[in-house]
């Protein structure tokens, strides 16, 4: 071997040697004093490398227990980190790292309160005085190649101090592994994350990116996510409490930085079990069994978020509004308003985000509504609910389906299927409802009035159409029920409106266009109307008086037509009602009974007459019946209805007589029989009133009843079978404000009545043929006389017919007579009488042959002159005048006679003979000749009068009942 190679030999074993020496001991102990120097000059605290070893023949660096903070709590640190150098790098110009493993990094990452990162200030660097360079085009990136990153058994400590409720958790261990990194290479690297968090949570994810540009895809899951661990991020934003929540989620990705964020998330899958939120104080808000979201996309470039499928189960949820009228989710929810930059761009932009659902199903959901607004507060549990939702865009661009099926508080059901599109909003959807409890309006309606919903039930079978909000038109057709309605009276606790069942068929409405509704059945329904003392009515105790609104403004008169409304059929069965009126005394009431009927078409844009036919039961056994046609939007236009009451008891009007009449009611019946017709506002109405057997009672002190004999008008009234028989036809313009029916109903009753009882006889002479020519409320005598003539007894004919007709009146004679006529013929009479009286005797003395009555004998002249004188002084009780002793025979007996008769013709015991013959010649000829009986025949006490001008002297007669 030659000295030159044994030279170059030894030179080179010399140079391994020494590069031996230099790499393994020299350099790693001087870059572990020159590490150790550099972290204690700028480390901020303790901070060591332990031991550097380098193998200059592999190029492999290893670096132990780096550790930077306190020993018990170092802020970073990890085991080892070995570096493995490919000699290519020397002549690649590239840093090729064949395979780097970082072993137990352990990183301690504090936010204080102030915001400070701990990591930013574990060094002191010092600071350049260079000149800032002047921006540069981006120049490349340093060329790096790593063909295995390994970091293995990390643990990451986070804490922030910043929330009012501090963040710690800790991820550990966290395993990363990259394959076939190059940064100026064009390929995809390998790589790998997993790392176990708090309470069992993990994170894993596997994908490939590159570099330059930046682009990656590949997959992340995320499992049993404790979301406690960051809530007091949106605690502090949002005053929720979350009591419980996990979240599971696993997706595709794809990310592309080259020109703008491109992210693309597919297949994925997001699963958030259990999660339960309460509010800032203390109240549950939300609790969740289940949601899984499946086949989830999203694309941030398009704004665009497609769940394929969506699951959730047994949410229960609480929403109130408050006193103030603020939703408690809108002010829990209601964060800080100012835009962010994202929000500022998509306003720019004026894009939205969509949101598309495929298929939504959520199950057993319940939801509890309180409102707070009403005095009493209002409670409704929405659920078990259960909703399905078929390709919703939130953007509203085309139309979803939705169905619904929930129940609302303890026993009603709400069913909803149909379309629904969102911009514009329309909707077509069928809607069942079933015993929805009414009662949930009591709150609203008490402020409006006093009325208690004991009971209600609703149902129905609804079309909806929605078609515009702005401005709405909706349509809603089908069926609608109210069963076992009632309403109390909260201030008597009385019944007031109530029925069994209200159904309404073939429901058609159209807002601000139509209602139209093909039959309402009514079941058992009943009213209550009452009328108090002060002549209010219960009607008008029941509402609440609003207070003025200063704010609002008297409603703008437009051209808008009315609401049609067309109501094929109305039908009645079983109804009832109770009437009462408080203002007279005794009280008035009365029931109607077995209300039954219907009422044909009744439509406001027609002039088309409804047929009507209604029967019923007043108190029971009074049958009344309603029958006719009438336009109830206008019945000024056509009207005929006949009502019939029949066999009514006249003792349930007592309270009305005595008001009105000032008697009270015995017993009748009343049978009442109205008919009014109404052609283009001319009323021609028939009332006919029958009152059978009316016997009044004992007398009612009453300021409004009419001053009038009403016993004798009762009486005159009467019929021959007991009955009161009126008929008032009424005629006239209903279009004229002066004319009024019921008014003029009173009226003419009332003036039958004043013509009865103030001209009883010209009233009952209208009862008999020609009985209206005669005054048959006298009857005339000739003077001294008790005969009646040819037109006396022709009066006293019809008299007696027209009694015959009014049983009830009783006749009253009041016998007359008149001195001046009847006077001077009694007293001649009774001279006559005188002078038989003194023959028959003196006849009887001397034994002469007399008659059987002095009335019989025949006085002459001679004999009367021998008489008269013996009259004189017994009748008189003195003896002629001296001075008549001058006067001869004839002049001193006409002087004699003509002082009898004077002192006979004012003889009050002669008149009232006279006028007692005369009331009994009456009363006997109506007994013998015009078949009255005697006990309806008075004689009254008599009287004297005056003569009539023809010397007749007349014998009033009165009438009366019995």
């Amino acid at each position: 071997m030659s000295k030159g190679l044994i030279r170059t030999g030894w030179v080179l074993l010399v140079a391994l040697l020494v590069y031996s020496l230099i790499g393994f001991l020299i350099l790693p102990g001087i870059a572990l004093r020159i590490a150790n120097q550099q972290l204690a000059q700028y480390a901020t605290v303790p901070a060591t490398l332990e031991r550097l070893e380098f193998n200059p023949f592999t190029l492999t660096l290893d670096l132990h227990n780096l550790r930077l903070g306190e020993a018990e709590a170092p802020q970073a640190a990890f085991e080892a980190l070995h570096v493995d150098l490919e000699w290519d790098s020397l002549w690649q110009r590239t840093l090729h790292l064949a395979d780097v493993r970082l072993l137990r990094p352990h990183s301690e990452i504090l936010f204080a309160k102030d915001g400070s990162l701990n990591l930013a200030q574990l060094f002191e660097l010092p600071t350049s005085e260079a000149p800032e360079p002047a921006e540069t085009e981006p120049s490349e990136p340093f060329p790096l190649r790593i063909d295995r990153l390994l970091l293995e058994r990390g643990l990451v400590h986070f804490q922030d101090q910043r929330p009012s409720e501090p963040i710690d958790f800790v991820y550990d261990p966290l395993d990363f592994e990259l394959h076939n990194l190059a940064t100026r290479v064009d390929g995809d690297a390998d790589a790998s994350l997993s790392a176990s968090g708090p309470d069992g949570g993990n994170i894993a994810w596997q994908g490939r990116f590159d570099l330059s540009p930046f682009t990656s895809e590949g997959r992340f899951q995320v499992t049993d996510l404790t979301l406690k661990t960051f809530w007091p991020y949106v605690q502090d934003m949002l005053p929720l409490h979350l009591q419980q929540g996990a979240l599971n989620l696993h997706s595709d990705y794809r990310l592309d930085l080259s020109e703008t964020t491109q992210l693309q998330l597919s297949n994925a899958r997001v699963q958030l079990a259990p999660f339960a939120i309460d509010g800032p104080d203390g109240q549950p808000l939300l609790r969740l069994e289940d949601l899984d979201a499946q086949q989830v996309s999203l694309d941030l470039a398009e704004q665009r978020v497609v769940i394929g499928q969506l699951r959730s189960t047994q949410l229960e949820a609480w929403a109130s509004r408050e006193a103030d009228g603020q939703i408690n989710w809108q002010t829990l929810l209601a964060g800080d308003e100012t835009p962010t930059r994202d929000d500022a761009a998509d306003s720019e932009s004026g894009k939205s985000w969509q949101v598309l659902l495929q298929d939504g199903q959520l199950r057993g959901y319940r939801v509890h509504l309180t409102d707070r607004v009403p005095e009493q507060d209002v409670e409704l549990l929405v659920g078990p609910l259960d909703v399905d939702v078929q390709q919703l865009d939130s953007l509203g661009q085309s139309p979803f389906q939705l169905r619904l099926d929930t129940g609302l508080g303890e026993q009603g059901r709400l069913h909803a299927e149909g379309e629904v599109q969102l911009s514009p909003v329309s909707a077509r959807l069928k809607v069942n409802t079933q015993d929805i409890d009414l009662r949930l309006a009591q709150a609203y309606l008490s402020p409006f009035v006093r009325l208690e919903l004991r009971s209600g039930q609703l149902a129905s079978e609804l079309d909806v159409r929605l078609d515009s909000i702005e401005p709405l038109a909706m349509q809603i057709t089908g069926n609608a029920e109210v069963d076992q309605l009632h309403t109390l009276d909260t201030l008597k606790e009385r019944d007031f409106v109530k029925w069994q069942r209200l159904q309404l068929q073939g429901l058609d409405y159209r807002h601000d266009d139509s209602l139209n509704i093909a039959s309402i059945d009514l079941n058992e329904p009943y009213a209550r109307f009452i009328i108090y003392e002060d002549l209010t009515t219960n009607v008008a105790e029941l509402i609440v008086e609003q207070p003025a609104d200063p704010a609002a403004t008297p409603a703008s008169d437009t051209d808008a037509p009315p609401l049609g409304i067309q109501i094929g059929a109305i039908v009645i069965h079983s109804g009832s009602a109770n009437f009462a009126d408080f203002s007279l005394q005794p009280n008035f009431a009365t029931a109607i009974q077995e209300l039954n009927g219907t009422v044909g078409t009744l439509d406001n844009r027609a002039q088309q007459p409804a047929a009507v036919n209604i029967t019923g039961k007043v108190d029971r056994y009074a049958p009344v019946s309603i029958t006719g046609r009438l336009t109830p939007f206008d019945p000024l236009h056509s009207l005929d209805i006949a009502t019939s009451f029949k066999n009514v008891e006249l003792t349930t009007l007592t309270p009305y007589s005595g008001k009105f009449a000032g008697y009270r009611i015995r017993k009748g019946r009343l049978n009442l029989d109205l008919h009014y017709r109404i052609e283009q506002g001319r009323l021609n109405a028939e009332n006919h009133m029958l009152l059978e057997n009316l016997q009044l009672g004992e007398r009612v002190d009453s300021p409004s009843a009419v001053d009038l004999p009403v016993r004798l008008a009762v009486a005159l009234l009467k019929d021959t079978q007991g009955n009161i028989d009126i008929a008032l036809p009424i005629q006239g313009d209903l279009n004229n404000p002066e004319f009024s029916v019921m008014p003029i109903i009173w009226q003419t009753l009332r003036n039958l009545v004043l013509r009865a009882v103030q001209a009883p006889f010209k009233f009952i002479a209208g009862l008999v043929s020609g009985g209206d020519d005669d005054d048959l409320s006298q009857i005339s005598f000739a003077a001294g006389s008790s005969e009646l003539d040819s037109r006396a007894r022709q009066r006293l004919d019809a008299l007696a017919a027209a009694l015959k007709q009014r049983p009830a009146l009783r006749l009253e004679i009041e016998g007359s007579s008149a001195a001046a006529s009847d006077g001077p013929l009694l007293a001649e009479r009774r001279l006559q009488r005188e002078y038989q009286d003194l023959l028959y005797k003196s006849l009887q003395r001397r034994g002469k042959s007399v008659p059987d009555d002095p009335t019989q004998l025949e006085v002459d002249e001679d004999t009367q002159s021998a008489l008269l004188g013996a009259i004189y002084r017994s009748r008189l009780q003195r003896q002629p005048p001296a001075e008549w002793q001058e006067l001869d025979d004839q002049e001193r007996a006409e002087r004699m006679r003509q002082e009898v008769l004077a002192s006979w013709a004012d003889n009050p015991a002669q008149l009232r003979r006279l006028s007692q013959q005369r009331a009994a010649s009456i009363k006997d000829y109506l007994v013998d000749q015009g078949g009255l009986e005697d006990r309806r025949v008075y004689l009254l006490d008599t009287v004297v009068g005056e003569a009539q001008e023809t010397g007749e002297v007349a014998t009033l007669m009165h009438l009366d009942s019995e």
